[in-house]
């Protein structure tokens, strides 16, 4: 057997001395005189000692290992929730250095208790948001497949954003009407709609609304109303 250091000799000490503070032994004479009281308190002592030391009992050992919360360096962002046309308010709670280039990882989300619309309650889907994103299926990119193509391609967000602008003025070029039948001045487009997002701000509502309708599309809906 490895011979005991005396680092687990002052470790023993010390939860010898904290078993005492526990069991006092202070009737118990130097001669060890004892009668049957002083036994069974002797027997418990070292019973207790012996037990609390297999255990591995240390209050040093217990307080520096104390797990601090999890969240106390973390970066709260507000967000909305992205289900439903509800809206509710999010807290998200991203980790991360917070240097340079460098991504933070969002470890925990909750609702949030500020907003006006769920007061910081949220639904069974949005407790799970935080599986949602970090979902390895999740969509994170945009794709394309080519017609007659069982095959989908990434793209970047700029030819993303190119070919969905080329094509919209393509079937506005086409389709546009600027007067009726009766000569009537309508500026109006029939043949693309936009479906637009319940859970944006009001300015971000606002501002869609104004490109569509400058266009002249007639087709406009709204995720909360479907």
């Amino acid at each position: 057997m490895n011979a005991v250091t005396a680092a687990d000799g002052m470790r023993c000490a010390l939860r010898i001395e904290r078993v005492r503070a526990f069991f006092p032994l202070a009737e118990v004479s130097s001669s060890m005189d004892m009668n049957r009281r002083q036994f069974f308190k002797a027997c418990a002592a070292g019973l207790g000692g012996s037990s609390l030391a297999l255990l591995g009992f240390s209050a040093q050992e217990v307080l520096a290992n104390v797990r601090t919360f999890k969240l106390t360096r973390t970066t709260e962002t507000r967000n909305t929730c992205p289900y439903c046309s509800v809206g509710c308010g999010i807290i998200l709670s991203s980790l991360g250095d917070k240097s340079k280039n460098a991504h933070s990882e969002i470890i925990h989300i909750e609702g949030d208790p500020d907003h006006p619309v769920n007061r910081g309650t949220l639904c069974p889907k949005g407790a799970g948001l935080l599986d949602f994103i970090h979902s390895p299926t999740r969509l994170k990119y945009p794709e394309y497949r080519a017609a007659g193509s069982n095959e989908w391609k990434r793209i970047s967000w700029n030819d993303a954003f190119d070919r969905i602008a080329k094509l919209m003025k393509a079937d506005r070029d086409a389709n546009f009407q600027a007067t009726a039948g009766d000569g009537k001045v309508v500026n109006r487009w029939t043949t693309t709609g936009m479906l637009a997002a319940s859970a944006s701000s009001n300015e971000s509502g606002y501002i869609t609304h104004k490109f569509a309708r400058s266009q002249g599309m007639l087709v406009f809906d709204n995720q909360a109303r479907v």
